[in-house]
């Protein structure tokens, strides 16, 4: 061995420090490591730049919805169209809240969507578990013919089901809107799809050794390994429950509206009144707003909980 071998075997190599230059080859290192401790990663101008215009493209129509039911009639017949808030909000806001009957609606609606994300949520994870995890005859055909209705138009279940609750005497009752779409077929797929990779069966075959019941297995096990995906699943289930529309237009009337029911009974007359029209879409819109704010973060951080292994 060389005198320079030996120095080079016998030298410690100089480990680079965060945030400095490598001596030997002059090189800029990143500070941390990405997605380890104390690792950060930051976008330059562009990307702000991007996700600012895409934010305002997404808030536009809520602003554009707020301006115009704070004007009248009058100004947004004008061009061009007014694009700032006027006096006229609240006094707009108060016309749809009495005419459309609006404190009904938004009553009616929670009970709606709530009821039909417990109930997706439930029966979709239970479900779920037991097209992923459970073995039984037929099992892959059930899973085929769930999927299948999906394909189905709901269009073409609308005369049957509306003589069903016509003979269960259940017309302009919130159980004819509710019992329908109580359990879905995209919340079966969805659980299922997440469970196949979130839940091992190890875990399921360890609580069984420790002779857990079924009933005990889906509440201590399943339940908390699907945590993420049932707070999403309810999320976009309430979301759609809530601007339903189709089906609600049938099955109720103005006497007992959901909110997209309660909506077609503003502007109407000769000359409807757009900025009464806002108003109550306006009205529609704040409670949605107010639970993605409130529950937003605890169901990105599912999401990342559930995606993030190790």
């Amino acid at each position: 061995m060389s005198v320079l071998d030996s120095d080079r075997a016998t030298s410690p190599r100089t480990a680079p420090e965060p945030g400095g230059t490598d001596r030997r080859t002059g090189r800029g290192r990143v500070r941390g490591r990405a997605g380890g401790a104390g690792g950060t990663l930051h976008g330059g101008k562009l990307t702000y730049a991007v996700l600012i215009l895409v934010t305002a493209i997404a808030l536009f129509p809520l602003f554009w919805t707020a301006v115009a039911a704070s004007r009248n009639n009058t100004r947004l017949a004008e061009m061009p169209p007014p694009f700032w808030f006027g006096g006229n909000l609240f006094k707009n806001l108060g016309i749809a809240w009495t005419d459309a009957n609006m404190g009904l609606a938004l009553l009616n609606t929670t009970i709606v969507a709530g009821s039909i994300a417990i109930g997706t949520v439930l029966f979709g994870t239970i479900a779920g578990f037991a097209f992923a995890k459970l073995r039984f005859r037929f099992r892959n055909l059930l899973l085929m013919l769930t999927i299948g209705t999906m394909m189905v138009p709901p269009q073409l279940s609308v005369v049957p089901l509306f003589m069903a609750i016509a003979e269960l005497e259940w017309t302009n009752q919130l159980q004819a809107v509710i019992l329908p779409t109580f359990v879905s077929a995209f919340g079966v797929f969805f659980m299922r799809q997440y469970l196949l990779e979130a839940l091992p069966t190890e875990l399921i075959e360890a609580a069984r050794v420790d002779g857990a019941s079924s009933l005990r297995i889906v509440w201590h096990v399943v339940f908390p390994a699907a945590r993420p995906a049932m707070a999403v699943l309810g999320m976009l289930t309430f979301v759609m429950a809530w601007n339903d529309f189709f089906w609600p237009i049938i099955a109720l009337t103005q006497q007992n509206p959901t909110v997209q029911v309660a909506l077609t009974g503003l502007g109407r007359g000769y000359i409807p009144d757009q900025s009464v029209i806002m108003a109550g879409a306006l009205l529609g819109t704040l409670p949605l707003l107010l639970i993605l704010t409130v529950f937003g973060k605890q169901i990105v951080g599912g999401i990342m909980q559930g995606a993030v292994k190790g």
